[in-house]
């Protein structure tokens, strides 16, 4: 299709003629019964479009049509079950991205038992916890993640029958074989009826950044309402979406079960590339993808605004670059908010074209009721900031051996998502920052995300983070940790820099202190482990520029590490 024709076609589609208003869809998908399990689901969606491609993890060449989708499932089901998996088994999945991934999460719904997703890069250290915390009986494991499983075996430190291990990959090894569990002989598949919305299907751990991960409990009832809240939040049809982060995070679970309600593809990358993103869209002709800001700093390519996307989902981009990411890649890129804990909370309808640069995160999911509170859960009125609170249906069921941590997560039955917003006359949100990170110069309560925002939104800043350091006079000052794209933007132009800062923050807001740094420390879920920064444990070997007396200071530790 020529692009002229391409661009006109995409338009008419994100416009939506006749498309009924957000209030009439949130409205449609509630009112609606959601299907009785994720069986069901699966069993609806496999039936009804035969050879359309479900999934295709195009760098694996592994793909699968919606009618063998039921049939997969199934026998994967009979072969779990086959070897003492039951409605309520603890079963531990480590894996890459590969269909043997979605294939045991869905055999698992299927039983009714629940699975433990779990970090393929995790150390021995973090495997013993997790597996233990969690109770697990079962593990299935990619044969390229066996290594540290068999020597904290080895050492006695995993107390896991070894007749209850899975591996997937190459023959060879003394373990159960989850290939030859998925040739189970086809028959009339087992169903179990008494699996429901309120049974257990993930224990999906948080990525710790304060702590030890915390096992979210989150019910069959959370995860189909999230494909489906997912699906139909926007009124349009996606034929083609892309998972290109692991799927032991959230997101292609709840992009997979999204595709499963359109009926579309689900294209899965290997793992994540902001370089090749937006070849991927381009070649795959996706229409609906979670879009890495990164791809902004990427070099200009020809092809740039040659793609089919619908609605791209960003998160946290900075007002100062969101119009500029619309622009360089024709996109409609809309805002949105959710955690583990709670999935889908908040969503920028994707016809508020008059929200792009707001720094909104939009309104309300379907499903869900979100107020603005006080430190003792009172609401608060409009423009001013507080803690998120979040309450409705499929919302976590706890924190797994963890009723403190249940507890403290709560004002009644409204969820305490620890960030602070606050909401205008209008009833769209805006998140100000983590109430545990923020910087207090002077008296000022500064939040770092806003900084942050401010300082990656500069050419050249891959990412940059911005913590606290003590100071005699102010009590604390502000310190920029950066890392900068070299190959692309040469060496840091600090003077530029900092008057991008100057101009984009108030005087009081502007880092003192700024470090380059070749890598910032991140946590097993590749977020950025901004507690070993402030605590000074991890070492940085880079000089710091002070703004304030224009000279570099050397490093050694705490305050500056």
């Amino acid at each position: 299709m020529p692009a002229e024709s391409r661009a006109a076609t995409k338009r008419a589609r994100i416009a939506g003629a006749a498309i009924p208003s957000v209030a009439e869809r949130r409205r449609t998908i509630e009112a609606e019964a959601l299907p009785r399990n994720m069986a069901a689901l699966i069993s609806e969606a496999s039936r009804a479009y035969g050879d359309r491609l479900v999934w295709d993890f195009f760098e694996g060449g592994e793909m699968l049509t919606y009618r063998d989708l039921e049939p997969r499932v199934h026998a994967l089901a009979d072969g779990l079950r086959s070897v003492g998996v039951r409605r309520g088994s603890h079963v531990a999945v480590m894996m890459p991205n590969k269909a043997a991934m979605p294939l045991s999460w869905l055999a698992i719904a299927t039983i009714g038992a629940v699975m433990v997703p779990v970090n393929n890069t995790y150390s021995e250290r973090e495997i013993v916890y997790v597996l233990t915390d969690s109770e697990t009986e079962f593990l299935i494991v990619d044969e390229s993640c066996l290594a540290p499983v068999e020597s904290v075996l080895a050492r006695g430190e995993l107390r896991l029958d070894r007749g209850k291990i899975i591996v997937s990959g190459e023959s060879g090894h003394s373990y159960l074989d989850l290939e030859q569990l998925m040739r189970i002989e086809p028959h009339t598949p087992f169903i179990d009826e008494a699996v429901g919305h309120d049974d257990l299907l993930n224990i999906q751990y948080t990525s710790g950044t304060t702590g030890f991960p915390k096992g979210c409990m989150l019910s069959q009832r959370y995860w189909i309402s999230a494909g489906k809240v997912n699906a139909f939040r926007d009124g349009r049809h996606y034929r083609h979406i892309l998972a290109s982060t692991p799927f032991y995070y959230m997101d292609p679970q709840w992009l997979l079960l999204m595709s499963l309600y359109q009926h579309a593809t689900l294209h899965v990358a290997k793992r994540q590339s902001a370089s090749r993103f937006m070849e991927w869209v381009r070649e795959r002709e996706i229409e609906f993808c979670l879009l890495p800001v990164l791809t902004l700093k990427q070099p200009p390519h020809p092809d740039d605004r040659q793609n089919a996307l619908i609605r791209s989902n960003v998160y946290g981009v900075s007002k100062l670059t969101h119009g500029a990411l619309e622009e360089r890649f024709d996109v409609c890129a809309r805002e949105a908010f959710g955690m583990t804990e709670i999935g889908p909370t908040l969503f920028m309808p994707i016809e508020a074209t008059d929200m792009v640069g707001s720094g909104s995160c939009g309104v309300p999911c379907p499903f869900r009721e979100v107020r603005v509170a006080d430190d003792q859960g009172n609401s608060l009125p409009p423009g001013e900031i507080g803690e998120l609170l979040v309450r409705g249906p499929g919302i976590l069921k706890g924190y797994y051996n963890r009723p403190d941590a249940t507890r403290d997560a709560f004002h009644g039955d409204w969820f305490r998502t620890g960030d602070l917003f606050r909401m205008d006359d209008r009833g769209f949100l805006y998140i100000v920052g983590r109430i545990k990170d923020s910087i207090r110069r002077s008296g000022e309560n500064i939040a770092a995300r806003e900084v942050e925002s401010v300082l990656n939104s500069f050419d050249g800043v891959v990412e940059a983070v911005a913590v606290p350091v003590p100071d005699e006079a102010r009590g604390q000052e502000i310190k920029a940790m950066i890392v900068w794209v070299d190959a692309v933007f040469g060496e840091p132009d600090l003077t530029a820099l900092i008057a991008h800062c100057q101009r984009n923050l108030a005087p009081f807001k502007v880092p003192r202190y700024f470090q380059f740094v070749p890598e910032l420390p991140k946590t097993s879920s590749g977020k950025i482990a901004k507690h070993q920064l402030v605590s000074g444990s991890t070492a940085a070997s880079a000089r710091v520029y002070d703004r304030a007396s224009g000279a570099v200071i050397a490093t050694t530790g705490a305050p500056h590490a």
